[in-house]
């Protein structure tokens, strides 16, 4: 088959006067289509590479692929990640990853927190605030410390030490930050601390296989993630670190059966990643959920795929596999088969 490659690479990211410098930090680097390619020729197939949702439309005409994998996010909209599959389902082109409906929920971080409760699983309380003036400081989501956040980001946007406001003028002031520079409301949830920070990705579908959880460092000043703090967009910082927590055979199987719950729950398809905080008292809090996780070769798939002892490319195929497969059932199902 001919697999159509729909991504943005950093190079890609259309800039404006004026915008934040993580504006592009969904994107992704060149080296992770290399690898997504050699996952593909793995499997006997031919990748073609497309590039943008915007490089799509404007092949659509003429384009003659079998599928499509889909890893673009788009940019300046809420419903950005659902660019390139809409197109796609337009133009009667299966794909690998979920739909725009779900790419468009998902990104917002309020009603992906909702249908979570709807799930049963924990989150932290939380609210969304057009504007600093809107803080009612006897509505607050919860005691401080409380963690800001914009609302329709992904990939650590937004996050500074800043983020975690530990009192009214604090948070007034991260709030106002986040509505001016990245033009969107704040959300607002209490800060859970105390049991570590982990995340989950899953891959597949009826049912999703949960690769192994794996702990991420929190940073020892802030207790906020470090990987969030410790990016190419932030000012370099000899961040200190530490593991808050431990992951206990219990706790991993309890965030695998919550992850699986979510990614249910908003119909993903093909792969995701989940991201879980821990308190104190061992509590896990579901924070959020990435369908367009990157396929970086330093990202949390890549990690597995050393755990596991395999190639990178050899992993990303068993990944695809599972993905072709769901669509040649559907199709057959379409099909009446």
């Amino acid at each position: 088959m001919r697999i159509g490659l729909i991504y943005d690479l950093f190079d890609d990211y259309p800039w404006q006067t004026g915008e934040v410098t993580d504006a592009d930090a969904e994107y992704e680097p060149p080296e992770t289509v290399e690898a997504l390619s050699a996952a593909v020729r793995s499997l006997g197939h031919e990748p073609v590479r497309i590039g943008t949702a915007f490089d799509l439309l404007r092949q659509l005409p003429n384009l003659k692929i079998d599928v499509a994998l889909n890893i673009a996010e788009g940019a300046r909209s809420r419903n950005r990640e659902g660019y390139a599959p809409t197109l796609l389902e337009m133009a009667g082109i299966p794909f690998l990853g979920s739909d725009a409906l779900t790419l468009s929920l998902s990104l917002d971080k309020a009603w992906t927190k909702d249908l979570a409760v709807a799930a049963g699983v924990l989150t932290p309380p939380y609210r969304s605030y057009a504007s600093a003036l809107d803080i009612d400081p006897l509505d607050l989501p919860g005691p401080f410390p409380l963690f800001v956040k914009p609302r329709y980001e992904g990939s650590s946007k937004g996050i500074t030490p800043e983020s975690k406001a530990r009192d009214l003028d604090g948070l007034r002031a991260q709030v106002a930050f986040v509505n001016e520079a990245y033009r969107q409301d704040a959300l607002v949830e209490s800060f859970i601390s105390g049991g570590g920070e982990f995340t989950v990705a899953l891959f597949g579908n009826d049912p999703p296989e949960v690769l192994p959880v794996l702990q991420r460092a929190i940073e020892a000043t802030t207790g906020i993630g470090l990987h969030a703090l410790d990016r190419r967009t932030l000012p370099a910082h000899d961040w200190s670190y530490t593991l808050e927590g431990a992951l206990s055979p219990t706790l991993e199987a309890i965030l695998k059966h919550q992850a699986v719950r979510i990614y249910e729950k908003l119909l993903c398809k093909d792969f995701a990643r989940l991201d879980f905080r821990v308190d104190a008292p061992g509590h896990p809090w579901f924070l959020e959920i990435n369908p367009l996780p990157t396929f970086a070769p330093d990202g949390t798939f890549a990690i597995l795929a050393e755990l596991a002892g395999l190639a990178y490319p050899d992993f990303l195929a068993g990944v695809l596999e599972r993905g072709l497969a769901r669509v040649a059932r559907e199709q057959t199902h379409s099909a009446g088969l």
